[in-house]
């Protein structure tokens, strides 16, 4: 599936849960889409845990 298709199926569910359940449950399903996303990320191997605890210049301290 391309990311084309995700992002528009994405959109698609942010918009049903804002226009349905109101700000609140746009913005559940923006953090659990998000929580989603970083775990599949992850699970496929293209994240790493030390990622998010590295530096930006890449020293450590």
């Amino acid at each position: 599936m391309s990311m084309a298709v995700v992002g528009m199926i994405a959109g698609m569910a942010l918009g049903f849960a804002g226009y349905f359940g109101g700000f609140g449950a746009f913005l559940l399903v923006a953090a659990l889409g998000a929580i989603g996303f970083v775990a599949g990320r992850f699970l496929e191997g293209d994240l790493e845990v030390g990622d998010f605890f590295r530096t930006r210049d890449g020293r450590r301290r």
